[in-house]
């Protein structure tokens, strides 16, 4: 996550019309303190109770045992409908977020 939000003001407009979304297995204590710790610009969700369903209702891939099977982006645009997916994000690959970004411009184009 400190990739996305080295990355967050060119990447994501500065949040202009661009709400970030982190879900993961963790509870929401741990999430706090991680986002407090850390500095994040955007939002967590714990799907700790869930079990990975809302992660697999946004497109992620989720295995048997609900973990998730890879590091998936989920792009949901401004009309709140899911604009792009990408199933195996790798945050160390510059092309990916290259692909992220091309994802982001067609829902949220920079500001002018």
């Amino acid at each position: 996550m400190t990739a996305y939000r080295d990355q967050y003001a060119s990447l994501f407009h500065d949040g202009r019309k661009v709400v970030v979304l982190g879900i993961s297995e963790d509870s929401p204590e741990s999430q706090a303190s991680w986002l407090k710790d850390a500095d994040f610009p955007f939002v967590f969700a714990s799907d700790k109770a869930n079990h990975g369903a809302t992660y697999a209702k946004f497109g992620g891939t989720v295995r048997g045992n609900g973990m998730p099977q890879s590091r998936t982006v989920i792009v949901v645009g401004p009309d709140g409908r899911v604009a792009g997916v990408i199933p195996k994000f790798n945050q160390v690959d510059p092309q990916a977020y290259k692909d992220l970004a091309a994802i982001i411009d067609k829902v949220t184009p920079a500001a002018n």
